[in-house]
């Protein structure tokens, strides 16, 4: 494993150089011209005045400019700040400030959506992708390798993953070169992954989670990258049948598009030979569906930005086991710990936690996130002598399979995004006549869960289910607007605080 992830690719180079490193819609690179283009980007970013330890911003689409870019900010030293291209201008503007960034690079949606209603404190934003690209590739071409490589020590902080929380606004998880590096050095090693790989991936590049298990996993495995500028199973499909995917990772709701398209022909995903899903729960129907039509098996896994990314995750060799995530990666010792902090037996319900590893050819090397941006009290309640402390509930069985019986606290997964009540809760208590608001997750078969809100309003308000959309929808991703509604006054407990499960009643079938 490199010291830093500005050297992720050096291996590669020097061994084989003329293989293909990177397949995007718009363009194919070797490893050699994959240099090339992060030499001039990281040159043309330097030049507007970034360096070592700045934040860079990148809401790009999945194209080559979202990976050459993130190269070349670990070879600045610079610090990576994914963002998600669906957030609203106001949840984007909260990232940049809180996260202080200097710069952000964007496609031309997202930089004209900001400069529509600019403040004073948004960062210099320039377009790399889309109108205004012909001035980013002059940028490019008139910087050729010409900047100051930075070699950054393992512990030195590499990215901000930003997570929604419980306090209604999201927390910067910090993250070291080290951290971002070590899980794809360890899924090479455990999948058994060389130069042969293809790994093809539709989730968005900007999530940290996706360039760790896809830019950095594929580095150094010296295998191909394929990234996948769509996530509609008939598009999926064409990717990963045209450019031979031998890896993918999608949500259980796209594995369960996959298997229930009537476009689609079972050869048409014949080179897969590792399929992974995660970010809820799998549904054993999905599994066999999926397997039953394209004789390939789902390996379910269970992570979190905190970690970063697969903390568990199914064998390759092991027999399929309804409801499990699989045991830990061998870096890690995933347990279950009461109130107390005593870890559990097996089969015993409790917290989940994560630590390194005591024993094996990777034990000690893990450490856990830096910490939360500026929140000394969140780090100090979820890193606890080394442990990572999840929140999730669930338990352990007797061969060490995970097996997560509830997520943090009202977390909804809808479609295998986050979405975090309290986000939703603060947003429609900002309309005016709202008195009260309390989001709550449904039962979903597609989706997982869909997104409920119960509103209790001022008894003068003229407030509608359109009006309260409408107010969402400046504020928040699509994905996180409710789609189902309830008027009411709220239950409450004797302290005044929402009483969920009543609320989640309203929205259950009879």
């Amino acid at each position: 494993m490199p010291p830093c992830a500005g050297e992720v690719l050096e291996r590669a180079l020097k061994e084989q150089p003329t293989r293909e490193a990177l397949v995007a819609i718009d363009r194919r690179f070797t490893y050699e011209q994959l240099d090339e283009e992060i030499e001039r980007a990281a040159a043309a970013i330097g030049a507007l005045g970034i360096g070592a330890g700045d934040v860079v911003a990148v809401s790009l689409p999945n194209a080559s400019d979202v990976v050459v870019t993130f190269h070349a900010l670990m070879r600045l030293g610079a610090v990576w700040l994914g963002v998600n291209r669906n957030l609203a201008p106001p949840e984007m503007r909260y990232v940049l400030n809180d996260a202080g960034a200097q710069l952000m690079l964007a496609g031309a949606d997202v930089a004209g959506a900001l400069a529509r209603s600019p403040v004073p404190a948004d960062p210099t934003v320039v377009v790399v992708s889309g109108a205004g690209e012909v001035d980013w590739r002059e940028r490019l071409w008139g910087h050729p390798g010409s900047y100051r490589r930075i070699r950054r020590d393992p512990t030195d902080l590499a990215a901000i993953a930003y997570t929604s929380g419980t306090t209604g606004r999201p927390k910067g998880v910090l993250h070291s070169h080290r951290n971002v590096l070590l899980p794809g050095a360890v899924l090479v090693a455990a999948r058994r992954f060389g130069p042969e790989l293809r790994k093809g991936d539709c989730a968005a590049l900007t999530i940290l989670n996706m360039q760790v298990t896809s830019t950095l996993l594929v580095a150094q495995a010296g295998g191909t990258q394929i990234v996948m500028d769509r996530a509609d199973p008939p598009a999926v499909a064409r990717w990963i049948r045209s450019e031979k995917v031998n890896a993918f990772f999608g949500v259980p709701t796209l594995l369960q598009g996959l298997a229930r398209s009537d476009q689609l022909a079972p050869e048409d995903l014949a080179s897969l030979s590792d399929v992974w899903t995660g970010g809820t729960f799998l549904p054993a129907l999905t599994r066999a569906e999926f397997e039953t039509r394209f004789g390939r098996r789902p390996h379910a896994t269970y992570g979190l930005s905190e970690v970063p990314t697969i903390a568990t995750m199914e064998d390759r060799d092991e027999a399929p086991c309804d409801g499990s995530s699989g045991t830990a990666l061998p870096h890690l010792a995933v347990e279950v710990r009461d109130d107390d902090g005593r870890v559990l037996a097996a089969r015993r319900v409790g917290t989940i936690t994560v630590r390194a590893a005591d024993s094996g050819p990777w034990a000690g090397l893990y450490s856990p996130m830096l910490g939360y941006l500026g929140n000394e009290v969140a780090t100090a309640d979820a890193l606890r002598d080394g442990t990572l402390v999840t929140g999730d509930v669930g338990f352990l069985d007797d061969s060490g399979r995970l097996f997560v019986t509830d997520r943090r606290n009202a977390l909804i997964l809808r479609g295998g995004a986050n979405v975090y009540p309290a986000e939703v809760e603060r947003v429609l208590l900002l309309v005016p006549g709202v008195k009260g608001a309390a989001v709550v997750g449904v039962a979903d078969d597609r989706l997982g869960h869909r997104v409920a809100a119960a509103v209790e309003l001022d008894p003068d308000a003229r407030v509608d289910e359109a009006t309260l959309a409408e107010f969402c929808a400046g504020e928040l991703a699509r994905y996180k607007i409710p789609d189902l509604w309830a008027f009411a006054e709220l239950p409450r407990n004797s302290m005044g605080k929402v009483v969920r499960d009543q609320v989640e009643g309203w929205f259950r079938s009879p």
